[in-house]
């Protein structure tokens, strides 16, 4: 009996898991998958996009689909928000990616807050934030945008209204300033990007992507910052450890 699509696509998945097929493997073309499962070629090629739209495999115009090189972005948001690595002077992004090649482009300016995120900050309307725009690229792979906000009274003429924030990053400048944030709230979802996204990450058609919005609180529940963030959904694992023992915020 012939196969489905995503059946295929499991039995790839499994082996490419299993280290049967190796970062770099060129996967069963679409005749051999006619073949080895007896479908047609539609539904050899729809598998072969099924790994694909998930991230497993990269397909190479004109060579064929590959098993995917690029070693995923391990998120531990635990770790990546601790005070102990604002206080060593090392950025959110150094638990991320380690010791792997980034580069960040980084656009910062003044503007009117957008009226959610005013909501998020508790701002008057038409209340100024300082607005810091990224895009995160690791070993040439856009992997992720992200756009911080903070309000402008606060951070106007502070490292944080600069590209660069300094050791620590902007919430070691907010410490400094007697913002420090000590408690996160980060709403995540899955959806499919809009074109302009898909062309901002560079992503194969079909890739969903994460969103992310992380709002950061000091010690008084003062909102300082809203971050909205956009992943690429096959660049990344996401990793959150929770204790039982944690109370509400």
């Amino acid at each position: 009996m012939p196969e489905t699509a995503r059946q295929i696509a499991d039995d790839l998945r499994a082996r490419i898991e299993s280290g049967e097929l190796q970062p770099g493997d060129r996967l069963p073309g679409e005749p051999s998958l006619v073949k080895t499962y007896g479908v047609a070629k539609m539904t050899a090629n729809q598998a072969l996009k099924i790994l694909v739209s998930e991230g497993l495999a990269v397909a190479r115009p004109g060579s064929g689909t590959y098993v995917r090189e690029f070693r995923p972005i391990r998120r531990v948001a635990n770790d990546r928000l601790s005070k102990s690595r604002r206080d060593a002077g090392q950025s959110i992004w150094s638990a991320d990616v380690a010791q792997r090649p980034l580069v960040t482009d980084v656009q910062v300016y003044e503007a009117e807050a957008p009226h959610q995120i005013g909501r998020l900050l508790n701002l008057e309307p038409g209340a100024p934030v300082i607005v810091r725009s990224r895009k995160f690229v690791v070993e040439e792979r856009p992997v992720q945008i992200a756009t911080s906000y903070l309000p402008a009274d606060l951070v106007r003429d502070t490292a944080i209204a600069q590209p660069n924030t300094g050791p620590g990053g902007s919430y070691a400048r907010l410490a400094e300033l007697g913002a420090e944030p000590v408690t996160f709230s980060e709403e995540l979802r899955a959806r499919m990007p809009s074109e302009e996204e898909r062309s901002a990450l560079n992503l194969a058609a079909g890739t969903p992507v994460l969103e992310i919005c992380r709002t950061a609180f000091t010690e008084e529940e003062r909102p300082v910052e809203v971050n909205q963030m956009l992943l690429d959904a096959g660049s990344y694992v996401l990793e959150y450890r929770l204790s039982s023992l944690s109370s509400p915020r």
